[in-house]
């Protein structure tokens, strides 16, 4: 299986996108956007900000593996 590295998060607030390369081996659990500067936390049931905001679930959970364990 090959893991993607890059995600694109959206911000919820003002839509604007980022090109981002995701940790392997931590959490992102707060990002703050680069336009409207609103800091993202992860949503509900989430591990982190790009499972919930990303282009691409972050690397454990796309090796169907615990994140952040």
């Amino acid at each position: 299986m090959t893991v993607t590295l890059e995600s694109v998060i959206t911000c919820p607030n003002c839509g604007h996108q980022a090109t981002e390369i995701m940790p392997t081996d931590a959490c992102t659990y707060f990002y703050e956007c680069t336009s409207c500067h609103t800091l993202l936390k992860p949503l509900a049931g989430d591990c982190c900000v790009f499972c919930s905001y990303g282009s691409a679930k972050c690397p454990p959970i796309q090796e169907q593996k615990s994140c952040c364990a």
